[in-house]
Order: C-alpha cells, then structure tokens, then sequence
C-alpha cells in the first residue's frame, strides 16, 4: 500500500474527528512510517486487521473531504499566498513598506491555515 502524502494533509485536518484507534494507526503508519505489524502489536490486532483498519480510515478521510473540502481549500489558500508573496516581490523598490507589509499579512495568513 503506497504512503500517500494526501492522506497526511487529510489526517491533519480531519484527525479530530476519528476515534482514538484510527488516529493512533493512522499516525503511525503515515507520521512514524511503522510497518502493519510494528503497528499491530501494541494495538493488539493482527497485521491484516491493521491494514484493514487503515483503508476504512482513508475511506472516511476521503469522505470527509469530499464533502467538506477543507484540505482542498487550504491548498488553494497557501497557492494565493505564494502568488501574492511573487507579486508583491515585482512591486518597485521604492515601495519596500507595502513589499514588507504584505510580507508580514502573507506569513500571518500561513500562520492562521
């Protein structure tokens, strides 16, 4: 089962509202990079149970995402950050406040997503 790097965006933006277990799984599988069976021990559950219990927990993320999109639209957000901070690079120099001022609103913004 390849590690997909858009679960890790999903699992930090919907971890909260998967139970104890999936999460626990979830993160060491994708964070800790554990294999079924180093993540089946401590959880008291066979490796094929673990792998199971991952895929219905990548179905869920996947759900959840597919109706509220939030992983989606924090994507879209950091790209209107980086076109802004792009943008306010080609202002003149003479302008060094507002490149500085949009500087610190665009690092406020990241901060906040």
């Amino acid at each position: 089962m390849p590690k997909e790097l858009k679960f890790v965006m999903l699992l930090d933006c919907y971890g909260e509202l998967l139970t104890e277990k999936q999460r626990n799984a979830m993160e060491l599988y994708y964070f800790e990079d554990l294999s079924l069976s180093e993540i089946g021990e401590p959880l008291g559950i066979t490796r094929q149970a673990v792998l199971s219990l991952i895929k219905r927990t990548e179905n869920i993320l996947q759900n959840y995402e597919n109706k509220l999109g939030f992983a989606r639209r924090l994507k879209e957000l950091r790209t209107c950050f980086s076109n802004i901070t792009e943008a306010a690079g080609e202002l003149p120099d003479s302008n060094i406040n507002i490149k500085n001022k949009i500087g610190e609103e665009v690092q406020k913004g990241l901060e906040l997503i």
